[in-house]
């Protein structure tokens, strides 16, 4: 009877690229919908202590208090779509000394006057919370026009 060859174990690395993947998704899934239940505490929460979000046109917000003091305040009745996720296969980057986990996922927002493509950067600290978070316009000459205030 002919054997049948073993099959290689993935390595250390890859398993753990695997479960930090894994983990990233689950939070940035969070992410989503505590946002999209205007639950911003929640939202807010995800994020490290000192995290930060940068939205599009605007400095970073550092801290989960004014995080989520800023989507109470921006975000109200904005859905966000996630579309496409980008896991770079080095996905880890470091960020004054600590390894962050970097994930894009490709999107749009829809408030109740527009809606619009974006780009979501996230870096993922190793205690499975959100270190940076850059919301960037990636939208469509079509879609800026429609921003546009209607007097």
């Amino acid at each position: 009877m002919k054997k049948t060859p073993a099959i290689a174990q993935p390595t250390l690395i890859t398993s753990q690229h695997n479960t930090r993947r894994q983990s990233a998704q689950r939070l940035i899934e969070q992410y989503f919908e505590t946002f999209n239940q205007q639950a911003f505490d929640q939202t807010a929460a995800l994020f490290a202590e000192q995290g930060s979000l940068t939205p599009p046109f605007e400095g970073a917000i550092v801290g989960r208090g004014k995080v989520q003091a800023y989507l109470a305040k921006k975000a109200v009745n904005m859905h966000a779509q996630p579309e496409e996720w980008n896991f770079p296969a080095d996905g880890d980057t470091v960020n004054d000394g600590q390894p962050l986990y970097r994930v894009a996922v490709q999107g749009r927002v829809k408030a109740i006057v527009f809606q619009v493509s974006v780009l979501w950067e996230f870096e993922i600290a190793p205690t499975c919370e959100i270190a940076i978070a850059r919301v960037k316009l990636i939208a469509t000459p079509k879609e800026l026009l429609s921003l546009r205030s209607v007097n």
